[in-house]
C-alpha cells in the first residue's frame, strides 16, 4: 500500500471520468505528449545487490563444497535472473506511460505541500515485476526440470499461485477492493499450492517439550495445510500493511529474499539429507529471480519514488515468499524473517479490527517547511519508529526500518543455528 492519494474530481455517486480518446486529442490540435520519467536510481540497486548477493555468492561458490551440477544450475538461474533485472529496467518506463494515459496514478501524500507532491506518480508498476518474474521462472523450468521431475508439479503450482496473486493484486489496484475482501484474496490464490502440495504434514516437537508431549513427531494432517493457508494470507497482507513510505515495500522484500537465499545455501551446505537439500535448492530457483527483479523495481521506487509499486507488488511479493518458505520446508524460519511484519501486525490489530478508529492511510504527518515526518498515534512501525527516535526525513526513516529488518534476519540466523541440536 503506497503513500498516495487518488486523483480527485468526481463527486460521490458520479460516473468515473473517462480519459479523452486519442482521436479527440488529435482533432483538438494538441500534440499528445508522453510524460518523461526521471532515470532510475541504479546506484541504490547496485549497492543493495552487492550487500545482499555477495554473502550468498561466497557461501555457494567458496565456503561450501557444493556439487558442480548444483553450482551450474545456480549460475544458470542467476544469468536468467540478471536478464530479468535488465528487462524490468527497460519495461517499467514503458508501462508507466501507459498507466498515466489510463489515469492510473496517484500523488505522494508524504510530500504534500511541496512541488514534488503534485507530480503524477504512475501506480501498480509491480505488475511489470510480476510478469517478468513469471516469464523468467518458466523459461528456467524448461532448461532445468525434466518431465519426470518430482518437483515439477509443485514448481508449477507455486507459479500458478503467484500468477493468481498478481492478477488479484492488480484487480485491487484498479477497483480499490475493501479490506474485508482483501483478506480473502490470498486464500483464493493459495489454492493451487494447497492442492498440489505433496510434502509431509508432520512437525518435529522441540526437544524441551518432548517430555511433556510424549511425542517427537506430531502428525497434523489437514491442519498443516490450514497452517500453510494462514501463512500465505499473513505474508501477503503483512507486507501490504507495512508500507507507506518510498522504498519500504520493495526494500523489505529485498532484505527478506536475500536472507532466504543465504538460509537456503547454508542448509544445503550443512545438511546430508537429500530431500532437505533438494527442497532448499528448489527454493533458490524461485527466490533468485524474485530478488533481481525486485532490485530493478527498487531503483524506481527509492526515495523520491518515480513509480508506486501498488498492491499488485505487495501481494505478489508476499505470495512469492510464502511459496518458497512452504515448499522449501522452512516456514518457521520464514516467520522469523518476517519478525518486523509480525510486530507491525500485532501493533496494528486494534485499528485493523476497528477496536479503535482506523484512518484510510496510517501515515505520519509531513511538515513541508522542514521536510521532516512526525509520528502520529497510529499503531504501525512507521509511526512507532518516529515516536521512539524522533522526527526525520522519509529517506532516513526508510533506511532505519530496513536496517531493523536486516537486524531481525541476523537475529533469526543466530537463533536458528545456535539452537540447532538443542531446540530440534
Amino acid at each position: 500500500m503506497a503513500a498516495r492519494r487518488r486523483p480527485g474530481g468526481a463527486a460521490a455517486g458520479d460516473p468515473p471520468t473517462r480519459p479523452q480518446p486519442a482521436d479527440a486529442v488529435a482533432a483538438s490540435g494538441e500534440p499528445a505528449k508522453d510524460p518523461v520519467l526521471r532515470p532510475p536510481n541504479l546506484s541504490v540497486a547496485a549497492a543493495a545487490a552487492a550487500i545482499f548477493l555477495a554473502p550468498f555468492s561466497y557461501l555457494a561458490f567458496v565456503h561450501y563444497p557444493l556439487d558442480a551440477d548444483l553450482r551450474g544450475s545456480i549460475l544458470k538461474c542467476g544469468a536468467m535472473s540478471l536478464g530479468g533485472f535488465f528487462v524490468v529496467l527497460k519495461l517499467i518506463p514503458v508501462a508507466a506511460r501507459y498507466h498515466l494515459r489510463r489515469r492510473m496514478f496517484g500523488y505522494d501524500i508524504n510530500k504534500k505541500g511541496l512541488p514534488t507532491g503534485e507530480i503524477k506518480v504512475p501506480e501498480a508498476l509491480g505488475l511489470v515485476v510480476g510478469i517478468v518474474y513469471l516469464v523468467t521462472a518458466i523459461i528456467f523450468q524448461q532448461f532445468h526440470f525434466t518431465e519426470d521431475s518430482i518437483w515439477l508439479v509443485e514448481y508449477n503450482a507455486a507459479l500458478a499461485s503467484v500468477c493468481f496473486m498478481i492478477l488479484l493484486g492488480f484487480v485491487d489496484d484498479v477497483l480499490d477492493i475493501p479490506w474485508r475482501v482483501k483478506l480473502a484474496l490470498p486464500t483464493i490464490a493459495a489454492l493451487p499450492l494447497l492442492m498440489a502440495y505433496a510434502g509431509g504434514t508432520s512437525i518435529i516437537i522441540p526437544k524441551p517439550l518432548t517430555p511433556y508431549v510424549g511425542l517427537t513427531v506430531l502428525e497434523l494432517g489437514v491442519f498443516y495445510k490450514l497452517f500453510m493457508l494462514l501463512l500465505a494470507v499473513f505474508c501477503t497482507n503483512s507486507i501490504n500493511i507495512h508500507a507507506g513510505i518510498n522504498g519500504l515495500e520493495v526494500g523489505q522484500t529485498v532484505v527478506i529474499s536475500a536472507a532466504v537465499l543465504i538460509h537456503n545455501v547454508m542448509r544445503i551446505g550443512s545438511s546430508t539429507d537429500i530431500e532437505t537439500q533438494q527442497a532448499h535448492e528448489f527454493s533458490i530457483y524461485l527466490v533468485l529471480p524474485f530478488l533481481t527483479t525486485s532490485l530493478a523495481l527498487l531503483a524506481f521506487n527509492w526515495y523520491p519514488s518515480i513509480v508506486f509499486v501498488g498492491d499488485t507488488y505487495t501481494y505478489f511479493a508476499g505470495m512469492a515468499l510464502a511459496v518458497v518458505g512452504i515448499l522449501g520446508h522452512f516456514s518457521e524460519t520464514l516467520l522469523l524473517f518476517f519478525l518486523p511484519q509480525v510486530l507491525n501486525f500485532l501493533c496494528s490489530v486494534p485499528q485493523l479490527f476497528h477496536f479503535v478508529p482506523c484512518p484510510r492511510h496510517r501515515l505520519p504527518r509531513f511538515d513541508p517547511q522542514t521536510g521532516l515526518l512526525t509520528g502520529t498515534k497510529d499503531g504501525n512501525l512507521v509511526n512507532i519508529f518516529l515516536r521512539l527516535f524522533g522526527k526525520c526525513s522519509e529517506k532516513a526513516l526508510c533506511i532505519r526500518l530496513l536496517i531493523f529488518q536486516a537486524l531481525c534476519c541476523v537475529f533469526c540466523f543466530w537463533l536458528r543455528y545456535v539452537l540447532t541440536g538443542w531446540y530440534k
